[in-house]
């Protein structure tokens, strides 16, 4: 079972969210891609403690007040923009859930500020 057959069968209302991609930092801040839609999404607001992923080694530890969970060929690394129903956030931590051999789908679990 893939992520999109999951959302059809288990979510009844799946949120379309949209990701600027995080490309980098220069003299003018934050680079970021264009806005890209990614459906279908399931957002969950829960608050938990989560490491911020850094291209350092400081890995700073922040409260998470929402989590997304996406396609697994969403591209939203770090320090990314995701904006769904009128609220704007930054990515903190991106996991990549493999199924491991299981019947249960890939995807993509995005920790937001």
């Amino acid at each position: 079972m893939d992520w999109a057959e999951f959302v059809a069968v288990h979510i009844p209302s799946p949120t379309t969210v949209s990701v600027q991609a995080y490309e980098g930092s220069g003299a003018y801040g934050h680079a970021l891609a264009d806005p890209a839609d990614v459906t279908p999404c399931v957002v969950e607001q829960t608050r938990r403690l989560v490491r911020v992923q850094t291209q350092d080694a400081a890995g700073t530890e922040q409260v998470s007040s929402t989590t997304v969970y996406c396609p697994p060929d969403t591209v939203c690394p770090p320090g990314s923009r995701v904006t769904w129903a009128g609220r704007s956030s930054r990515v903190l931590a991106r996991s990549d859930i493999s199924a491991h051999g299981l019947d249960l789908p890939e995807h993509v679990e995005l920790s937001l500020e």
